[in-house]
């Protein structure tokens, strides 16, 4: 079994490291267990997770590589293209199951671990955070600063990850190809899609790629990257020798540590609070399309979430969008009532 596990990941192009971690995680799972795979009981990882946190104190990271290893490995058991489920019933009269659930292990850090202070921006706030980056703009160009194109680039970022629910590497990463037509939104000509291709990745895994469609209320951030690219992006030095939408003044993608630093600036000069950082205009995205009426799978393929219980995770609609819920159902039972609501 383990040898088969292993080269299926060899397949799939893991890092000899990764593989061999996950295979004597395993290993200890066995040990610790006494068991073989087709014994395996989902108390068997409630009593291993308690063993780990109890006794050993291992770290939050620690117990979702052996948790992961576990759930990994029961996947490739019990997919009946590989036959061990029929092998193990015809020898041993049972088979493998999956033991590792969403409910009994430690959820990803994305989860689990995202600060209470953490939320996304309101309707209001995203509009003073917005016009007090095109105030720095309009500030520098005054002045006779040359930095005025810098600020104009991270205006247009922060309108970009928020109008497409990017993640800060992904926004920087962006080149200029990865913008596509969608033949159902022609209006938008050649920003129709955004092809992400520096997505976040799993341990051991190569980045996560989606294909994120232009909503209709990202028709103003499709005008702001338009004029961006067409008029200002030239005047940054290295935009000629590089495809990045959003260059450096050197060489390159603006690092992720740059785009921190002007965007803290913008943030507090908004009077904005710590818990509103870049990624909150991700959760911004996320939380305005569900006011909007969005089906929720769909903002979760959007986002690129393999579960949609992150999905809300990050979701935080206003009290007005509450009210006017409440609102509806009220209207609703008083049409179905033919009364008046009051």
């Amino acid at each position: 079994m383990l040898n088969g596990w292993r080269n299926q990941q060899l397949g799939r192009s893991l890092p000899f490291t990764t593989i061999d971690q996950r295979i004597a995680n395993i290993e200890r799972f066995r040990r610790f267990t006494e068991k073989y795979p087709w014994h395996w009981e989902v108390t068997d990882m409630d009593d291993f997770s308690l063993e780990l946190r109890g006794v050993r104190g291992v770290s939050h990271s620690t117990m979702l590589n052996y948790q992961g290893s576990v759930r990994l490995f029961l996947e490739y058991l019990t997919v009946s293209s590989y036959g061990w489920a029929e092998e193990c019933l015809k020898r041993f009269g049972t088979h493998p199951a999956q033991i590792a659930f969403e409910w009994n292990t430690t959820r990803h850090r994305e989860d689990s671990m995202g600060g209470p202070k953490k939320r996304p921006y309101t309707r209001e706030e995203l509009q003073v955070l917005f016009d007090c980056a095109d105030d720095h703009v309009v500030a520098a160009q005054r002045a006779g600063n040359k930095g005025w194109a810098a600020w104009f680039r991270l205006a247009t970022m922060m309108k970009t990850a928020y109008a497409w629910g990017l993640r800060r590497n992904e926004v920087r990463q962006l080149e200029l190809a990865d913008f596509g037509r969608n033949p159902s939104a022609k209006s938008f000509r050649g920003f129709g899609m955004v092809y992400v291709r520096h997505g976040k990745a799993k341990a051991g895994s190569p980045p996560k790629q989606r294909t994120v469609v232009t909503v209709p209320q990202a028709d103003w951030a499709v005008d702001c990257l338009r004029d961006w690219i067409d008029e200002i992006r030239p005047r940054i030095g290295s935009a000629q020798t590089n495809d990045y939408v959003f260059p450096s003044e050197r060489n390159g993608a603006m690092t992720a540590d740059a785009l921190s630093r002007a965007f803290t600036v913008i943030r507090r000069e908004a009077g904005l609070g710590d818990g509103l950082d870049f990624h909150s205009l991700r959760r911004s995205y996320v939380t305005h399309l569900i006011e909007d009426g969005y089906d929720a799978f769909f903002v979760q393929q959007q986002v690129g979430h393999e579960h949609g219980s992150t999905t809300s995770i990050y979701t935080g609609v206003s009290p007005d969008y509450r009210n006017r819920v409440v609102q509806q159902a009220f209207n609703q039972m008083a049409a179905e009532l033919g009364q008046t609501a009051e």
